[in-house]
C-alpha cells in the first residue's frame, strides 16, 4: 500500500484536471497493477471522472447543476459562508467524494476520453486535500 495527500488549488467554482498529478503518484509507486483510490476531505467540493476532450461537456455539467441547485435559494437555512455555501454542500452530496481507478501496467486505466477532476463548488478559491491510496495487486 502507498498513501499520499494531494493539495489542489482551485480558482473557484469549476473543474481542475488532476489526472496528471494522480498519474505521477501511480508512476512513483512502482505498482504494475492494482487500484488507485482518491478521497476528497471536504464537504463543498467533489471528484469526477468525465470527458477530457470537449470543454463543452464540463460547461454543460456546470450549467445543469447551477439550474438544479441555485445559490442563495431562500429554502436554505445554512448560509454561514455566503449564498453559495449550502448549494455547494448539496452539489457535493449529489456527486462523489471518492473514486477508484484501476491501475494496469503502471498507469491509470482510464478510457480514451476520461480525466479525473476536482469539482470546486464554491465561488472563491480554495486549497483542497485529496487522499491518494494505492493498492498493489501483485
Amino acid at each position: 500500500m502507498n498513501k499520499d495527500t494531494l493539495t489542489i488549488e482551485t480558482p473557484g467554482r469549476g473543474f481542475v484536471d488532476m489526472t496528471a498529478e494522480v498519474a505521477r503518484h501511480v508512476t512513483r509507486s512502482g505498482f504494475a497493477d492494482g487500484l488507485c483510490h482518491l478521497f476528497i476531505q471536504h464537504t463543498s467540493a467533489s471528484l469526477l471522472i468525465n470527458e477530457n476532450a470537449d470543454p463543452d461537456v464540463l460547461h454543460d455539467l456546470e450549467t445543469f447543476f447551477s439550474g438544479l441547485v441555485q445559490d442563495g435559494d431562500p429554502r436554505f437555512r445554512h448560509r454561514a459562508e455566503g449564498p453559495d455555501d449550502m448549494a455547494a454542500h448539496i452539489r457535493a452530496a449529489l456527486t462523489q467524494t471518492s473514486l477508484t481507478v484501476p491501475v494496469r501496467a503502471g498507469r491509470l486505466a482510464l478510457g480514451t476520453w476520461q480525466a479525473v477532476y476536482l469539482w470546486e463548488h464554491r465561488h472563491r478559491p480554495h486549497r483542497r486535500r485529496v487522499l491518494v491510496t494505492l493498492l498493489d495487486s501483485t
